[in-house]
């Protein structure tokens, strides 16, 4: 769950800085812009935003629904969501390698969609898979629940518990893709999908057989 809010970070640094100033993991971001753009400051963009929220309900939603079907742990059908999820970000990194993406473009508002669907995904099937305290999308209230918590725990509970390690993951993935941009604007993609598709393997291998019976 770690590795997936890593891949968060990537992908919102690339939906900010490469498409428009839009969020693809972060809907808390797109809302605040979709109001201020509404309201028209600054310039900030309105259709992008409101896109990729459309987009990552959509996400959410169709996963959700289907992983309702099977309840209980990783099973195959979370192994097949985190798979295609990495062979569409693979993809969506090839367009962005071979085309040059303006984020107010038709292809640049469907790459932002794209990736905030697999984003909903990623968020629904995080939410049934239920590791406390990462939901590999949400910052602000684990870092809520950090400060009111964990801080002043006993020992060193303080910098060793997930909560600050999941806020502290997500800004190395957006510190990663913003490096990565400078180069190429697949790159942080492709890497995102080669995590997301090692986290298929490493939770289909490795998650606690118990759960799928």
């Amino acid at each position: 769950m770690l590795a997936l809010t890593f891949v968060t970070g990537l992908l919102d640094a690339v939906g900010y800085l490469a498409l428009d100033r839009v969020f693809t993991g972060n809907m808390t971001g797109n809302v605040v812009i979709l109001g201020m753009g509404m309201a028209g400051e600054d310039e900030l963009p309105v259709a992008g935003p409101l896109v990729a929220l459309a987009a990552y309900v959509i996400g959410a939603a169709v996963v959700g629904r289907l992983l309702q079907r099977h309840p209980g742990g990783w099973r195959p059908v979370v192994t097949a969501v985190f798979a295609t999820s990495a062979v569409v970000l693979a993809a969506a990194a090839t367009v962005l390698t071979l085309v040059r993406v303006d984020g107010e473009s038709a292809v640049g508002v469907g790459v932002a969609a794209t990736l905030a669907t697999l984003m909903g995904a990623q968020a629904a099937t995080a939410r049934m898979l239920a590791v406390a305290d990462i939901t590999t999308v949400v910052v602000t209230s684990t870092l809520t629940a950090y400060a009111s918590e964990t801080l002043f725990g006993p020992g060193m509970t303080w910098l060793t518990h997930r909560r600050l390690w999941a806020v502290v993951v997500i800004i190395a993935g957006a510190f990663c893709g913003a490096s990565l941009l400078r180069l190429d604007a697949g790159y942080p993609v492709y890497l995102a999908a080669a995590i997301t598709i090692a986290v298929a393997v490493a939770g289909h291998r490795m998650w606690p057989r118990k759960e799928l019976s």
